[in-house]
């Protein structure tokens, strides 16, 4: 029996592996000139309220060709079906003056004789996602030479507005701002609108805005085009681990399987609480019987709730309920109704009510498709702690989901590209996986987002405008990042201006009295301990004293911190001025900081010169911006990590521990102060949480961060100088008898394993590339590493 779709077939899985390995030549011809198609939409509609539209265009092959380009792109977004199958997704998500088109190869889905080209069109209107940004609802799509163009928008192409879809805000009492749920009529949805065999000769004409043209041509009143730079994404049918409740209903394993339906009788309710096992991203898809009078609900979330409102353990599910996204789906009277939602939805846990009008509904499928950015894990880690190789397993997941189009902060509550978050993921996919796209697009985002005053937006894209000062500064810091890793001067080069204004902005706000940082504007948000919280005075949470009117030691390091990696870039690129600038700026100002923040009964740092608050933070950030300090290093900060009376860094400036801990000859610490992510997958967490319980988001990207430390701290694998041409191999087992890793790098792979002797040693073997060389660092010893195997024993 011939299925009905509710948006979209169910994807192929040939469709969907030849639309993310398919790499097209684009005409370059549409790279210099206006596009002879034509944008289009709607032509009474209010393009900017929330609308979802359905585009047809119907065109005859005398032969089937072997090649047929197309290049196309939807505002808000799109999916493009070709003969009923859904073969191209977008747009990437940027902004309206970097919009992107994806070109795709659409001949192995064409026919000769009659052929279809379709697409749904939606727009969220005043219920848009925060990372979505927009001009009005429009569609383009132009053929890639001659033969194509006979596809392109134009008034050719019909259109339908489809009012069977409305908004469903999340009940969700917290910040989010992912785009509403969806409520969807099935009885006035127009069922096989994708196919050949609609007739659409009710559809209306298309309404023309303008010809389609890339960046760079016209005035820039609509939407400059560039191409989409990231592969599609990858999409994977995955089904649920368990029925873990069901009421008024029997289901089980194999009613998950699809071996079996379900049935629910007439004028009756039935819930269903679905498990995946682990956090996912996926569109959900349910195939139900034809039932007027039915209704389907889904509530998504990645935990359930006791009666406190708290999560606990996420395996344990007596006694809670679930709150979350929620989905409705109307049934009609046709048979084999699919519901799939426009967007993804994040959750561990589902919970599907049914409550069926005067027919009985059956259940005849339900199964998700998984969707994230196609990183390929090629980096491993073995080691004799099972928990810690769970904790790269977990790690990796955490960065898995906040990856998609763009980074994630959070794939549930937000979606948003923020720098701190993303510094932490680039440095994670860069050592797992080795692919540099998402990174370089992240950066080029935040070098968009720059506005007048020269700093970045703190993320991007975003129609929400937002700025933190001290994200502009881990923007430089990721800038470093990138160049360690990957000597690509062709990209850093145009960046330097960026930076350079970054520098500027903050120049301005030194105190000539002080030598610190003095008042700073915005949102100067530094990290989530309880003692920040939320202060209106303050203007946000997250912000220490000093944050906001001036004489914060954190936000003065920090500033040094930066300075220091700009000055190693510019001095690459021949500007020597600027970077002594940069560097004798960054000694002026820490200098000053240590003398005025100083607390000699302490011995350690204070917030500000005033000394009223303490904090992990401080000190951290005193190490990493290289300030020269009255203490030995080593013992200070190891006395900064177990201070108990200090503001604690969460789990994400955590990051930045590690960083000053390793940089002081701490690096054998970092298996035992671990234990706050050992705690996390004890609680039943899948993915590691914005911060300790209790917390919003089960999914943040910055918590992610053990994943790399494993391979660049106890491993020891670093780049020894720009573009990772020669290595710098110095492990911190600490009290791991032995470690297994590899690791991605342009030339091949790096492999190393070691072993913990009785007597303290070490003995191993390190593999590099060709053309790798480097040093090997234990303790006090040291010796050279060239390209091939070395044998290590100390």
């Amino acid at each position: 029996m011939k299925k009905i779709v509710l948006f979209a077939v169910l994807i192929s899985i040939i469709a969907r592996t030849y639309s993310q390995q398919n790499q097209t030549v684009i005409n370059p011809v549409l790279l210099k000139n206006y596009w002879s198609a034509s944008w289009i939409t709607h032509p009474t509609a209010n393009l900017k309220a929330y609308g979802v539209y359905h585009f047809r265009k119907t065109f005859d092959l005398q032969v089937k060709p072997e090649s047929f380009i197309v290049h196309v792109s939807g505002d808000n977004r799109y999916r493009l079906f070709v003969n009923g199958t859904p073969v191209c997704f977008g747009p990437a998500r940027s902004d309206v003056r970097h919009w992107n088109f994806e070109t795709v190869n659409i001949a192995p889905f064409l026919k000769l004789g009659k052929n279809l080209l379709a697409a749904v069109v939606w727009n969220f209107g005043d219920d848009i996602p925060a990372a979505q940004m927009t001009f009005k609802t429009a569609f383009i799509l132009q053929g890639n030479t001659e033969k194509e163009n006979i596809v392109n928008t134009d008034k050719s192409w019909k259109v339908f507005q489809d009012e069977s879809y409305s908004p469903l805000l999340p009940q969700v009492n917290n910040y989010i701002v992912v785009g509403p749920g969806e409520i969807v009529n099935g009885d006035t949805y127009p069922w096989n609108w994708q196919d050949n065999s609609f007739d659409d000769t009710k559809w209306l004409t298309s309404g023309v805005l303008c010809r389609g043209r890339v960046k760079g041509l016209g005035t820039g009143a609509e939407w400059d085009l560039v191409p989409r730079d990231i592969p599609f994404l990858e999409e994977t049918e995955q089904r649920f681990n368990s029925v873990r409740r069901a009421v008024g209903c029997k289901a089980g394993a194999a009613f998950l399987q699809g071996k079996e339906t379900l049935t629910i009788p007439a004028n009756s309710t039935a819930v269903l609480l679905l498990d995946q096992g682990v956090e996912t991203v996926a569109y959900p898809e349910i195939t139900v019987s034809a039932s007027k009078g039915s209704k389907l609900e889904l509530i998504y979330s990645e935990a359930l709730y006791d009666a406190q409102g708290n999560k606990g353990n996420r395996n344990e599910i007596e006694g809670k309920t679930i709150k979350g996204i929620t989905d409705v789906f109307k049934v009609g009277s046709v048979e084999n109704q699919i519901f799939r939602p426009l967007w993804f939805r994040t959750f561990r846990y589902v919970q599907l009510s049914i409550k069926t009008g005067d027919s009985p509904l059956t259940v005849k499928n339900i199964q998700s498709t998984y969707t994230v950015y196609p990183f390929k894990e090629l980096a491993t880690f073995k080691c004799n702690d099972t928990e810690l190789e769970n904790i790269w397993k977990v790690g990796w997941r955490t960065l898995r989901l906040c990856s998609n189009e763009t980074h994630y902060d959070c794939p549930y509550y937000e979606q948003l590209q923020y720098v701190g978050d993303t510094r932490i993921q680039c440095l994670i996919s860069a050592y797992v996986s080795g692919d540099d796209r998402l990174m370089r697009k992240a950066i080029m985002s935040f070098d968009n987002s720059r506005f007048s005053e020269g700093l970045t937006c703190s993320r991007y894209p975003s129609s929400d405008i937002q700025v933190i000062p001290p994200f502009s500064l881990f923007w430089t810091n990721m800038i470093h990042d990138y160049w360690m890793w990957k000597k690509d001067t062709d990209f850093v080069k145009p960046l330097l201006s960026g930076i350079e204004n970054v520098f500027n902005w903050y120049e301005q706000r030194i105190d000539n009295q002080t030598n610190m940082l003095g008042q700073t504007p915005y949102w100067n948000f530094v990290d989530w301990p309880d003692e920040w919280g939320w202060d209106f005075i303050k203007n946000s949470g997250g912000v220490p004293n000093g944050g906001m009117e001036g004489g914060s030691s954190i936000l003065t390091f920090q500033l040094a911190y930066a300075l220091n990696d700009a000055a190693d870039l510019f001095l690459y690129f021949g500007d020597n001025s600027k970077a002594e600038h940069y560097k004798e700026l960054a000694k002026r100002i820490s200098a000053a900081t240590v003398d005025r923040c100083w607390d000699k009964n302490r011995d350690l740092l204070a917030n500000t010169p005033d000394k009223d608050e303490y904090s992990q933070h401080a000190n951290i950030m005193a190490i990493m911006a290289n300030a020269n300090l009255p203490v030995d290093k080593k013992e200070f900060i190891d006395r900064i990590s177990k201070d108990t009376s200090l503001i604690k860094a969460t789990v994400y400036y955590r990051f930045y521990l590690f960083q000053a801990m390793k940089k002081c000859g701490l690096g054998d610490k970092y298996v035992d102060v671990i234990k706050p992510w050992r705690d996390m997958i004890k609680s039943g967490l899948t993915t590691f949480s914005e911060r300790l319980d209790p917390t919003r988001s089960d999914c943040h990207a910055w918590s992610a961060s053990p994943t790399y430390e494993l391979l660049a701290t106890v491993c020891g694998i670093e780049p020894a100088e720009a573009g990772f041409k020669t290595v710098k191999i110095e492990p911190h087992l600490g009290t791991l008898k032995w470690v297994e890793a590899s690791m991605p790098h342009e030339n091949g792979t790096i492999k190393v394993q070691f072993q913990q002797t009785k007597k303290g040693g070490l003995i191993g073997d390190i593999e590099l590339p060709k053309g790798v060389t480097g040093t090997f660092v234990f303790k006090s010893y040291s010796t050279d590493l060239h390209e091939g195997t070395n044998y290590i024993r100390n």
